[in-house]
């Protein structure tokens, strides 16, 4: 039941993700995004997926639960094209302020 739930929990996020990405490309602003808050998602997804790596029991059975760590580092890929996103958009925000 447990694995079920973190399923679910990293499915939710994995949808929510594509959105924020799709909202940071198009304000062109960082306005209402705070960079601490998506280096931590960002570090808690590197901290998810080392996890995964280092249970010998989850490892020993990746041939049938492949599909939690997919979505693991699908997850960390979609904040790490936020984190550019709010690098992007951070110079856009100082040459509008020119």
């Amino acid at each position: 039941m447990a694995e079920i739930l973190e399923v679910i929990m990293i499915v939710s996020f994995g949808f929510s993700w594509p959105m924020n990405v799709i909202k940071s490309w198009k304000a062109r602003s960082t306005r209402g995004k705070s960079l601490s808050f998506l280096c931590l998602i960002f570090f808690g997804y590197i901290a998810g997926i080392l996890s995964k790596f280092l249970n010998p029991s989850y490892m020993a059975q990746l041939g049938t639960k492949w599909y939690v760590l997919f979505f693991y580092c699908l997850n960390f890929i979609m904040v790490g094209a936020d984190l550019c996103l709010y690098f992007r958009n951070k110079k856009l925000d100082k040459e509008a302020a020119k």
